[in-house]
């Protein structure tokens, strides 16, 4: 078995968050992210720390957060180790990036992003590991080429690590990112992965950095086609009608948000991915033939690119 380097993980990860940061800034010309870097002591409930990174009103992002975080605690909250009993008695760390962008302009998609890596130990016993992450999109008013450009992208990063990866890791993304209780799916999809650890680390690892890499590749791409088409109040009401949908799905069905919130987590970092403004309508109807009928027609449901 490969050796697990935890300190090379770290150090990738915090380099992932300034290299996207920084690509993020010079798209949107504007703003720039204030950080807020804080830590925990280790006798507290969950102790570590993290860069909690947030960018607002720029030109073309409304609000987004760029985070990192490592956290260690001395045994696993009731709700994982449920699911997961070998992880009693463990003390264990995880550590990440995650990322959400919500534009100004409806034309342009919301993004998000996550890599992560976790362990857990005990003295005499083998560490349970692994990696875990992705990216999907959520767009408002797609492009067909839009999306078949952000699955070629993921297509093609998957493909050195096994013809199936692609495919797997889609259809993993379809159904993670899927709201029962509205029967669709909350974008477009892409990536998503977890409990990645069948592969020797140094394999692992290397996958993870080509989807953090492949973020801003898939997606920079997109903004930069899109940022400058003109909108007026019918898109911007549909956009915060769908950032509703965001907004149900990290706070009922994300496992990144529970975890957080039940762990003892940072709670201002956890729900970062927010958006700045959002709204909910009673019964609302779309307009056969319309724009926006198309996004429920055509994208907001498992398909191949």
């Amino acid at each position: 078995m490969s050796a697990i380097d935890k300190n090379a993980v770290k150090a990738f990860l915090m380099e992932l968050q300034d290299s996207i940061c920084q690509q993020l800034e010079r798209v949107d010309g504007r703003a720039a992210f204030e950080e807020d870097e804080w830590h925990r002591e280790p006798g507290e409930k969950l102790g570590g720390g993290g860069r909690t990174r947030v960018l607002r009103n720029g030109a073309i992002f409304e609000q987004g957060g760029v985070n990192f975080s490592h956290v260690a605690g001395a045994q696993m909250p009731a709700s994982a180790t449920a699911h997961r009993p070998e992880l009693a008695g463990r003390r264990f760390e995880a550590m990440g990036v995650s990322l959400v962008m919500h534009p100004n302009n409806p034309y342009v998609p919301t993004s998000h992003a996550n890599v992560r890596f976790f362990i857990a130990e005990s003295e005499g016993k083998e560490p349970i590991w692994w990696f875990g992450g992705g990216f999907d999109l959520t767009p408002f008013y797609p492009f067909e080429e839009d999306a078949r450009d952000w699955h070629n992208i993921a297509k093609e990063l998957c493909l050195p690590f096994g013809e199936d990866v692609y495919r797997q890791h889609k259809e993993w993304c379809d159904d993670y990112f899927f709201l029962p209780h509205r029967d669709e799916t909350r974008g477009i999809g892409g990536l998503f992965f977890d409990d990645l650890n069948h592969w020797p680390f140094e394999k692992c690892f290397d996958y993870i950095k080509a989807v953090g890499d492949g973020y801003t590749k898939a997606y920079l791409p997109i903004v930069e086609k899109r940022k400058s088409i003109e909108f007026g109040e019918r898109e911007r009401q549909f956009q915060l009608y769908r950032r509703g949908r965001y907004v149900e799905f990290n706070l009922v069905y994300d496992r990144g948000t529970l975890f957080g919130l039940q762990s003892g987590g940072r709670t201002e970092s956890i729900l970062m991915s927010m958006p700045p403004l959002a709204r909910w309508e009673y019964n609302h109807q779309i307009e056969d033939g319309s724009p926006e009928a198309e996004l429920y027609e055509y994208y907001l449901k498992p398909r191949e690119w």
